[in-house]
């Protein structure tokens, strides 16, 4: 495809990887805190967290928090920093669509109103990250080896 502005073609081919990497960074840090959330009860109420779990009918709901808390958290990081980038990325994927079409769906479109719309976009932009992989900037790259 011709550009529209030729001389700012470079410009936009050198910041792919680090744009990438920057979205990648950002998407694992934020999962981090959700399941510090859900495991240890750092950033809310662990118990609160327990009983909506419970409300929406997860069941188990310890056993399930404990499985999303932790695919938030080590996903979150391995995600971050591009190792085991697709398997870390599809786990979240999966976790958080589930919330998106379970939970929140229901709920309508609009953030304000707990709707699908911020929730449905981490799904797309974790599948993104997971059908990509870690990308030149990852440890993936660093180690030569990826899923």
């Amino acid at each position: 495809m011709r550009p529209i502005i030729p001389f700012l073609a470079p410009v936009w081919a050198a910041l792919e990887e680090p744009a990438y990497a920057l979205m990648r960074l950002t998407a694992g840090a934020f999962l981090v805190p959700h399941g510090l959330w859900k495991l240890f009860g750092i950033t809310g109420s662990r118990e609160e967290m327990l009983a909506f779990f419970s409300a929406i009918g997860l069941e188990p709901a310890l056993a399930i928090m404990i499985m999303v808390g932790l695919i938030e958290v080590v996903g979150g990081g391995l995600i971050a920093v591009g190792l085991l980038t697709r398997p870390a990325a599809l786990a979240a994927t999966v976790t958080t669509a589930t919330a998106a079409l379970y939970f929140h769906l229901p709920l309508g479109f609009y953030v304000d109103s707990g709707g699908v719309e911020f929730a449905a976009l981490w799904a797309i932009v974790l599948l993104y990250i997971a059908i990509r992989g870690g990308g030149a900037i990852s440890l993936d790259r660093a180690i030569g080896r990826e899923f």
